[in-house]
């Protein structure tokens, strides 16, 4: 009965050295795609602390490559010290996913203050299509949000770029993509996103923040689970005389 036991804790804990590599592959995943794009939406925040928890979910990620591979190893060999050092490897993991989960939840409370505190000083340094990189990350993101201005078109008037401009339009960037012929005008303003960038970003950047915490949460929890198999094991072994005769006559076979 406790042989029996002990087979199923090891079967799963091999299976959860598979998903260990998965979720290692995934984590970098996520890791790489806030940081890709968070890229794309730096100019319109200024603290650089806020990709701390993508650096972290992917140091989480490499680490939890080598884990598997202790475990596998210290599972298949039926080494205590390797399933101990296993164990306590998964424990700091363990802690530090839940670092990233915290520092995931500050993060996303600032993301709006940092957003409008440096959307407005962007907007004014807009000086045309693909001149400078501010001006790119307007036109990108006024692209892909389907937005336009700060608040909505009309905040446009504001700008430099339009004062200088004279044209009474704003960049084409702000056209509705069904529409032909659209020049940005404002005395055809149906043409133009009638959403405004600022509460967009906010939330495109919360989202993001969000997929790290709930990837942090879920991998934490098989973490847990790896853990009490690795406990089970150690312990068994340690108290179940039937086991330890399996062992040694294994060894010398």
């Amino acid at each position: 009965m406790g042989q029996c036991g002990i087979t199923s804790s090891k079967t799963v804990l091999v299976f959860l050295n598979l998903i260990f590599w998965a979720a290692a592959g995934i984590l970098c995943y996520i890791g790489a795609y806030v940081f890709i794009t968070y890229d794309d939406y730096d100019h319109f925040f200024e603290d650089v602390y806020t990709l701390i928890p993508a650096i972290v979910i992917i140091a989480v990620g490499t680490l939890l490559f080598i884990i598997g591979l202790i475990g596998c190893c210290a599972t298949i060999r039926e080494s205590s010290c390797g399933l101990a050092t296993f164990a306590v490897i998964l424990l700091l993991v363990f802690v530090t996913e839940c670092v990233v989960v915290v520092l995931g939840y500050i993060y996303r409370a600032k993301v709006e203050d940092e957003v409008n505190h440096s959307i407005q000083k962007v907007y004014n340094e807009y000086s045309g299509p693909n001149t400078d990189a501010p001006s790119r990350a307007i036109d990108y993101v006024q692209r892909q949000l389907h937005c336009c201005g700060i608040h909505n078109y009309s905040d446009w008037r504001n700008t430099l770029w339009f004062k200088e401009s004279k044209n009474n339009s704003v960049p084409v960037s702000c056209c509705q993509p069904n529409i032909s012929n659209c020049t940005g005008t404002l005395s055809r303003p149906g043409d133009l996103y009638q959403e405004g960038c600022e509460a967009l970003v906010v939330k495109k950047l919360k989202e993001i923040m969000m997929y790290v915490i709930w990837a942090a949460l879920t991998f934490a929890s098989i973490q847990m689970l790896g853990m009490l198999c690795a406990c089970v094991v150690l312990c068994r072994r340690s108290h179940d005389p039937a086991y330890e005769l399996l062992v040694t006559t294994n060894s010398y076979a």
